[in-house]
Order: C-alpha cells, then sequence, then structure tokens
C-alpha cells in the first residue's frame, strides 16, 4: 500500500466536507424556499419548458397523480430513445457509418439508461454514434438523475406538510433538478476535465501506425497499427458520474485515457459520483427543521462507505498471494505502484482504483476504473455488498436519501415493538398500511435478483455466457443481477450479457429495481402527508441519537445479512477459502 494511495483518500475526503454542506443548503433552497439562488437566470428558462410541455408550475398533485407523470414520462422517453438507437444508421452524427442497434441490445440498453442502471453490454466507441451517445443517452443521464431527486423531494414535503394531500409537482422538481443542479455542476466539470485531457470532438475514429509493435493478432501477425475514437467525451462524462449514472462513453468507462486521463481526473469523477447523494441528507435535514435528524443519516452513510473502503484498500494493496508464490513482487517501486495490479489502471495504482470502486459501488453510478472480476475473492465481494445494501452508502442522486429513509421507518417500526409504542418519526405515526409498502420496498430488489440468478444457474445458455466456472462464475452471474436490480451498471466483467436471455431478464430486473421501489416511496409519503405530527412526550424514542445510529445501522446490515449471505458464501468466500486452504 503506497503513500500516492492513501493520498488520494485524503483529498476525496477533502472534497467531499467542503462540497457537503455547501451543496446541501444550496439544494435546500432550491427546493424548499420560495425564492431560490439564480431565479434571475433560471427561472425564464424552466418557464418556457413549462409552457412548451403544457404544465402549469402552481398547480400540485397526490401521490398518485405524481406515480403517474413520472410513469408517463419515463414510458415516452424509453419509446424515444429505443426508436433512436434502431435507426441509428439514418441519422446523421454518425461518422463511422455505425449501424442500427439491434433489437434486443436497443430494448435492454433503453431500459438501462431510462431507469439509472447504464448498464452496457456493449462497446461504446464501436456501437454507438455520436448523435445516439448524445441525444439518447446523455439526455437519460440527466432526467433519470433527475427523477430520483423529484421523488426524494416529494417524500421529504410528505413527513414535513401536515394534514395535507399533494406532494408537489412532479414536472417542476424535476426540471429544477436538471437546471438548477446537474447542468450547472455538469458544465463546470466539463471543462475541468477538458483541461486534463478528456476529449471533446466530433471526429471519426481514426486508424494510425503505432511507434513500436503493439502485439500480435490471432495469427501471429504483428499488429502496427491502432484505432483512436473520437467524439463528444467531456460533455458526458460529468453527468455520467454526478447523475450517479455510470454509462461511459467508452468500453474501458472512466479507465480509458480519453475518459479518465490521470489520477487527478480520477479524483475529480470520483467527487462527483458522491457529491450529491452525501449533500442530501443535510438538505433533509434543513428540511425538517432538525440538522441533528440529517447528520444521523448522513453519519450513518458515512461510516458503511469508510468501512467498505477502509477493507478493501488492504485487499488490493497487499497484493494477490498466488502471484508471490510463483515469484512475482508486487512491492510498491519508485516504478511500481505495487499491490494487485490485475485489472487495474496503473495511472491510479491500486488506491485510485478501489477509490473508484468504492464510490460507484456504494452509489448507483457503476462508472468502473478498474476490473472487479480481477480484485482478489474478498476484495471483489465488496462492492457487490456495497450494492446489496441497497446502496444507501451513499446511494444515488435521490435514490441513496430514500432508500435510507425506507431503513430509517424500519428501524423506527423494530424500536417501536422493542418498548411497546405505536412508532413515530418525526412525529408522524408509523403504521400497518406504511409497513407493508416498506416491506414490498425492502423486498422487491432481493427477489427479482435471486429469482433470475437461480433461474440462471440452471439454465446452459446463460451459463454458457460465464467465463469463468465454480464458485467466480456464480460471482459474475450474481454480480450481474444485483448491479441491474440496485441499478448501479457496473459489471463483473467475465459475462458476455449481450444474449437473448440476458437483454430480457436484465431488463425486466432493471424496472423492477427502479419503478418497485419509486412508486411504494411515494405511496408511503401519499399516507404520511395527511398525518397530523403528534407532540413529543417524555415517552417519544428520538431518532437524532447516538442510539438510534447504532440501530440503523444494524438494521441495514441485519437485513442485507439475511437475506443474501446464502449466495455470498457460495460466491466469494468459498471462493477464497479455496485459494488458501
Amino acid at each position: 500500500m503506497s503513500g500516492a494511495g492513501w493520498l488520494q483518500f485524503v483529498v476525496f475526503g477533502v472534497l467531499i466536507a467542503i462540497s457537503t454542506p455547501l451543496l446541501g443548503i444550496y439544494m435546500y433552497r432550491v427546493f424548499f424556499t420560495d425564492k431560490a439562488p439564480g431565479d434571475r437566470v433560471f427561472l425564464p428558462v424552466e418557464r418556457l419548458v413549462y409552457r412548451a410541455i403544457g404544465v402549469d408550475p402552481e398547480g400540485e398533485q397526490r401521490w398518485r397523480g405524481y406515480a403517474m407523470s413520472l410513469l408517463a414520462f419515463s414510458l415516452v422517453s424509453l419509446l424515444f430513445t429505443y426508436v433512436l438507437l434502431r435507426l441509428q444508421g439514418h441519422l446523421p452524427l454518425n461518422p463511422d457509418h455505425l449501424p442500427a442497434v439491434q433489437p434486443g441490445l436497443s430494448f435492454n440498453t433503453a431500459v438501462s439508461f431510462l431507469t439509472n442502471t447504464n448498464w452496457q453490454a456493449y462497446a461504446g466507441e464501436s456501437t454507438m454514434s455520436h448523435l445516439s451517445q448524445m441525444l439518447a443517452l446523455v439526455f437519460h443521464q440527466y432526467v433519470s438523475a433527475a427523477v430520483g431527486m423529484a421523488v426524494v423531494v416529494a417524500f421529504t414535503r410528505a413527513i414535513i406538510r401536515r394534514r395535507q394531500r399533494t406532494l408537489g409537482n412532479f414536472w417542476v422538481d424535476m426540471i429544477r433538478s436538471t437546471t438548477r443542479v446537474l447542468l450547472p455542476i455538469s458544465f463546470v466539470f466539463a471543462l475541468a476535465l477538458m483541461s486534463q485531457g478528456v476529449i471533446q470532438n466530433f471526429h471519426p475514429s481514426r486508424t494510425v501506425t503505432t511507434v513500436a509493435a503493439q502485439g500480435v493478432d490471432s495469427r501471429g501477425n504483428v499488429i502496427a497499427t491502432q484505432t483512436i475514437p473520437g467524439g463528444p467525451v467531456a460533455s458526458m462524462d460529468p453527468i455520467e458520474v454526478l447523475g450517479d449514472n455510470g454509462g461511459g462513453y467508452f468500453n474501458a468507462n472512466t479507465a480509458h485515457p480519453y475518459e479518465g486521463p490521470n489520477p487527478i481526473s480520477n479524483v475529480l469523477l470520483m467527487w462527483l459520483v458522491v457529491m450529491i447523494p452525501f449533500a442530501l441528507p443535510l438538505t433533509f435535514g434543513k428540511a425538517v427543521g432538525s440538522m441533528r435528524q440529517g447528520a444521523v443519516v448522513l453519519v450513518s452513510m458515512v461510516i458503511l462507505f469508510v468501512l467498505a473502503t477502509v477493507l478493501v484498500y488492504p485487499l488490493e494493496g497487499n497484493g494477490n498471494k498466488k502471484l508471490s508464490v510463483a515469484g512475482v513482487s508486487e512491492t510498491a517501486t519508485a516504478t511500481n505502484p505495487g499491490g494487485n495490479l490485475e485489472g487495474k489502471e496503473v495511472r491510479f495504482g491500486v488506491g485510485g482504483s478501489t477509490l473508484s470502486a468504492m464510490s460507484v459501488t456504494a452509489t448507483s453510478a457503476g462508472a468502473q476504473g478498474s476490473a472487479h472480476e480481477s480484485y482478489t475473492p474478498l476484495g471483489g465481494s465488496l462492492p457487490l455488498v456495497n450494492m446489496m445494501l441497497g446502496e444507501v452508502s451513499p446511494g444515488g442522486d435521490g435514490s441513496g436519501l430514500y432508500g435510507k429513509l425506507i431503513l430509517v421507518l424500519t428501524a423506527v417500526f423494530i424500536a417501536g415493538l422493542m418498548v411497546g409504542r405505536t412508532p413515530e418519526y418525526l412525529g408522524k405515526k408509523i403504521q400497518a398500511q406504511e409497513m407493508k409498502l416498506v416491506v414490498v420496498y425492502l423486498l422487491a430488489v432481493p427477489v427479482v435478483t435471486l429469482a433470475f440468478s437461480s433461474v440462471a444457474v440452471v439454465l446452459q445458455s446463460a451459463q454458457n455466457s460465464l467465463l469463468s466456472s465454480g464458485p467466480h462464475g456464480l460471482t459474475e452471474m450474481v454480480y450481474s443481477y444485483t448491479s441491474s436490480a440496485n441499478n448501479n451498471g457496473s459489471s463483473f466483467a467475465g459475462i458476455s450479457a449481450n444474449t437473448q436471455w440476458y437483454n430480457t431478464t436484465l431488463g425486466i430486473t432493471m424496472l423492477v429495481g427502479r419503478f418497485f421501489t419509486i412508486i411504494p416511496v411515494l405511496a408511503i409519503g401519499g399516507s404520511v402527508v395527511r398525518k397530523q405530527v403528534a407532540p413529543a412526550t417524555a415517552g417519544t424514542f428520538r431518532t437524532d441519537t447516538p442510539l438510534f445510529l447504532g440501530l440503523l445501522l444494524a438494521v441495514t446490515v441485519v437485513i442485507v445479512g439475511l437475506i443474501y449471505f446464502p449466495v455470498v458464501a457460495l460466491g466469494p468466500i468459498v471462493e477464497h477459502l479455496v485459494g488458501h486452504f
């Protein structure tokens, strides 16, 4: 483990500490106050959009209306993306003359970007035209993140309002998320990334002669040329990570030198990944009138994130023992960053690679800077466990916070059972109706993940897509469904997913993971918003204390352990034990 690796962690932590309070308060003013920063600039643009789509920004919606608007927008944008990909070969801004994307892959990709998953069963530079990348994919990277932010804003309103019926206006919340948060930050960071070497052009791919031979082909012929891709990458790079999307312009994603040129750009990209999720708990605390409540949620996220990161770095930084036995040195030197470099970018080293792995799986970004497949068995299990936690450490834009609040309600309910009182959160009673919806939320993702994984295990065509057999092959398979169901999009890299089975089942998994969680959250909001706030008494169980923080962490870990431990034990844990005994 090198000092340079630890330095990246320190810089990363300092950047988060700076942005979290500033962005958290800014978003509170954007969503929960009458006058927000930038009204003079943004309001005229937003009013123009409202008129164009025929929306009354003053009209509020009940939870069913909010949900129907969200679903209608999602359906239309899904069809738009599918049609554009199918017509790609006939549309402009296609300098490499790429053909139309095949139907199954078009469906899978459209669903993937719609649901904020950005699972990519293709190589972007050889499959998607510049127009498809910019219009179909980047468009979704903005609006899918904005939808998640809109849902958590509506849920927060439900908690703070008393005896009301409405949660706000979906169109206003989504558009404000885009114009006032996502677009300005993305624009600034696009310029910063261009200064570091991220490309931004409309060039076709170019074949160049290399300075020295790069290798041989399957027939033994020396390869003396290389294809250099072009494209508008810098405009896609920031929203790919800021929106916790993860869909990269290139197949190698942020490990590609045109997308992640150096350690500076890597730290900036990982900062963008967690910037909004870590700031939203403070937005929530400010909105509910108790920063201590927001702090409990934030600290629980930070603890889970730091624990996973601190565990994975030594596992990878100490190297692969099998290579050491074979006489391969993995010690850090002046010319070698040291550690297990299999599948990692030497420009980032183990430190930058593991920081990227933890950031993109603790959120819903999935923008890999290394091959998780090549990690040590236990090191590779931690990105998987991050996603199994429900991506609440800190999770995606909006989805991380409302996922954590669902766990808060679960912890409150358990505490109420323990002390024999009706559970309350911020003065609102949590009763049977809300808990039934909480159970739907908690079980939707595990059920679809484990159900499709269990079928794939016995399906020969699904097994044929695996690179490995045994425990590692099981991990490849489970990782793909876990990533899709949690709308993450990262992969274990050893699975060929562009098949009819995986395109279809992973697409269904993404839809369930997105909408079977959003709808229960809005339904809970619709129930809670009608309730009166009960005054606190001496018997009220406080939810802003270290005691509740410990209960919340315990509930998070126990729920995940009960559901997923058997499959984790059969995959990475067995692989680790086989390699050591």
